[in-house]
């Protein structure tokens, strides 16, 4: 462990930064948060996880993000997390929602296995599958799907293009670019038939930079 990383559980730092941030989480899921933390940032030594190691990025990027999808998720809603990485956004909101049945992948055979253990360490009830979306796609349903930093729109939409049948929405987390993005993907004919909407946008307070939660979905839903 780096000597320069907090200690392995420190629930009132966790604690203090959230109120910095003005997020609400009860004490319960602030423990459970702290635990994910941990187990993230343990596993980060081993593989490129994320980039977000001390409390202020974990916060202000992985947790307010990871919030911008939850208004927007019908309780006890069936989803997948596409390409959750180190557990961004599916565990975050398996821990705020835990109504929400949640299903997270992972393509990445190494981040597959760490997603599992830091799920299994932090204590969260949540499955965690070494596979393609498109793969679980073609024998389950769900209501939504949420992905973060994963692809560029058009090489998503073109993954998911033969799977609408099986999931209702899309929320996808973009940054400043988003727009170049749809157009590629307009002009590729992949939006044909759905309806692309911005339901969302901040500044993030770590970054800076604009972020933008979008909704896609069938134009006959």
């Amino acid at each position: 462990m780096k000597l320069n990383m907090p200690p392995t559980n420190d629930h009132a730092q966790l604690q203090s930064m959230l109120q910095r941030f003005e997020i609400d989480v009860d004490d319960d899921k602030i423990a459970l948060l702290d635990s994910y933390r941990a187990a993230l940032w343990e596993w980060n030594e081993r593989l490129n996880l994320t980039r977000h190691t001390d409390y202020e990025k974990f916060v202000g990027r992985d947790v307010v993000d990871s919030l911008a999808f939850e208004p927007f998720l019908p309780p006890g809603a069936r989803v997948l997390d596409v390409g959750t990485g180190g557990g961004v956004p599916g565990m975050i909101l398996a821990i705020v929602r835990p109504d929400l049945e949640i299903v997270a992948c992972e393509s990445v055979a190494k981040r597959a296995i760490a997603a599992k253990a830091i799920a299994q360490q932090a204590g969260l009830e949540l499955r965690v599958d070494h596979a393609r979306a498109e793969g679980i796609l073609e024998k389950e349903m769900f209501e939504v799907l949420i992905a973060r930093a994963v692809a560029p729109l058009h090489k998503l939409m073109r993954w998911l293009a033969p799977h609408w049948d099986h999931f209702e929405q899309l929320l996808l987390l973009k940054g400043p670019s988003w727009t170049d993005e749809r157009h590629q993907a307009r002009e590729a004919g992949l939006l044909r038939g759905l309806d692309l909407r911005r339901l969302a946008s901040y500044t993030s307070p770590v970054s800076g930079a604009e972020s933008v939660l979008l909704r896609i979905r069938s134009r006959n839903a």
